[in-house]
This record gives structure tokens, sequence and C-alpha cells, in this order.
């Protein structure tokens, strides 16, 4: 299956999303390496688009899109307080559009725009864990530097976890590198 990776949009999630959202949330593969737990249902779909991916969050949450149908999502987490200049970023792709190049646009699309709807952001933090080749060559590729290796950072899926931390500065944004 080519992919014409001129076609890939990002945009808010609607509840009409929700059977595509299954495809990626409901998969292991999918959530393998995501601190968020594999959802079973339509109706826990339902509940995520509601809660979870809701504008008034405070969050930035979009849908990975080719012709206007959901295969991902995208989003960043702005800290507060403090931390109110970065935000982590986190994402996912239906296993079918693995190694496509459909990441690794939807995440230049995306770098630019969070940091135009966020413009108080100065840094993106990328963290990924270490067994997740194809997400550390997607942040390369995207222009996020490798920063470091943080031991026993995470616990997700029943296990401590070891992850490396990449960042993005705003001052990277250049025409040339997106």
């Amino acid at each position: 299956m080519d992919i014409d990776l001129s076609k890939i949009t990002l945009r808010p999630f609607n509840l009409r999303d929700v059977d595509d959202v299954m495809l990626f949330v409901g998969d292991d593969q999918v959530t393998r390496y995501l601190r968020r737990r594999t959802l079973t249902s339509k109706d826990e779909a339902l509940t995520f688009l509601k809660d979870v991916c809701n504008p008034d969050h405070h969050h930035w949450h979009r849908s990975i899109c080719i012709d206007d149908r959901s295969i991902g999502f995208i989003s960043a987490f702005p800290g507060s307080d403090e931390s109110m200049f970065k935000a982590e970023m986190s994402a996912g792709v239906a296993a079918e559009y693995w190694s496509k190049g459909i990441f690794t646009q939807a995440m230049k699309i995306a770098v630019a725009q969070v940091f135009k709807d966020l413009p108080h952001l100065v840094r993106l933090e990328g963290f990924v864990d270490v067994d997740n080749k194809a997400s550390q060559r997607v942040l390369e590729k995207v222009g996020f530097r490798k920063e470091g290796h943080l031991k026993k950072y995470s616990f997700h899926k029943g296990k401590l976890r070891d992850c490396f931390i990449n960042s993005f500065l705003s001052t990277d944004l250049l025409p040339s590198k997106l």
C-alpha cells in the first residue's frame, strides 16, 4: 500500500472516529510502549474520545488522518507552574501504517503546529522506551536530540522500563528542518 504523504493531515478528534480509534488504541502492538492501557471496547474508546481528547483539557490532541480517516494520534501534554515552558509528546499509529513514512510526516507537522498553537512552549520532550527502535528513528528524523538514558524511569504494562529522553527546542524549528 503506497501512501501519498502529502495527504496526511492532523485534526481534532470527533466522536465519529470511534471505530477507527479502536484500530490503534485497541491494538496491543500499538500500545505496547505507551503508558496508556489497551482499550477493549467501543464504549472505552468513546470515553477516551470524550474525556481524554476533549479540547477543554488543556492538552493538545490530534488525530493523524489520511483522507479524513483517523489512523493514529499525536498528543502534547504541557507542563504547569515551573514546567509550563515544556510539553511531553506521545503518539501512536495503527500497525497497518507502520514503516511507510506516515508517522515521521505526522510528527513533522505536529511539532510545527504545537509550537504555533502553544507559543509559550520552548521545549518538546519525547520519552521513548529503549526497545522501541522505530519511534527512536522517527524522533531522530524529525530533529529531536537524544539527551539521555533514564534507567527504571517509567512503569507501564506491569514493568519498570528504561527510556531515552529526547528534545526538540523551538529554536530548532527552521523551515529546512521540517
